[in-house]
């Protein structure tokens, strides 16, 4: 049997209420099972990580995340999960609203790059292609039309290397809940943990974005240089 990819959609309440549930999770997994597919890795989907032991993660080449809410993850998975990326044998792939989860672990935030602070804003606009030699990017040019939900984000992690950004001017900075963070509003970044790799797109609320070969390689590139391939 191949390397493993764990792609972890569990639904999860926050600790005041309960978190919506994206309907496009299945369409999610048959896309990121084509992906693994063409990395050469054995997919597994784990709605619900309570059934997960930690030798699993450990055997596990990639941790792919589209969760929401308080994912309850044990101590001893969380210790798995750091530890097997600091030391090289785990990569991390974090999809759409795995920003928005594990606000009780505290080092989670640094884990994925950034924590979700809101999306004021649903709509189409221009994403700038900040680093068009990044392997999700190099497919999209100078630019890229996409139509999704905007995330604002807190506490990007200051080594993260943007790879997409909304251009300047797309965004009304007066919708309620709009905030303006120094970095701006990035789409998607990656950066090293130790010896291991992790590429976090906040891209795929809709089920066009897994229709869309475009997505799909966007993906598939930030999935490769997570592995280091």
């Amino acid at each position: 049997m191949g390397d493993r990819l764990l792609f972890v959609t569990q639904v999860a309440p926050y600790r005041d209420g309960p978190a919506g549930v994206h309907g496009v999770l299945d369409q999610a997994a048959n896309g990121v099972a084509e992906l693994a597919e063409m990395h050469a890795l054995v997919p597994e989907r784990v709605d619900d990580v309570r059934r997960l032991d930690s030798r699993a993660i450990e055997d596990a080449r990639v941790l792919a995340l589209f969760t929401i809410g308080e994912t309850p993850w044990s101590a001893a998975q969380q210790r798995s999960i750091v530890e097997s990326v600091r030391a090289g044998r785990l990569a991390i792939c974090s999809i759409h609203s795995a920003t928005d989860s594990c606000y009780g672990w505290d080092d989670y935030g640094a884990l994925v790059g950034a924590r979700f602070d809101g999306h004021p804003w649903t709509q189409t606009f221009t994403a700038d292609v900040i680093d068009d030699s990044h392997p999700a990017c190099a497919h999209l040019g100078h630019e890229w039309r996409w139509h999704d939900e905007v995330y604002q984000f807190r506490d990007l992690r200051p080594d993260a290397r943007v790879l997409l950004r909304v251009h300047d001017g797309d965004l009304d900075l007066a919708a309620p809940g709009a905030r303006s963070p120094t970095f701006g509003y990035p789409l998607a970044w990656c950066f090293a943990e130790g010896d291991g790799r992790v590429f976090s797109t906040s891209l795929g609320h809709f089920p066009a974005a897994w229709e869309s070969p475009a997505y799909l390689r966007h993906l598939s590139g930030g999935l490769g240089w997570a592995l280091d391939r």
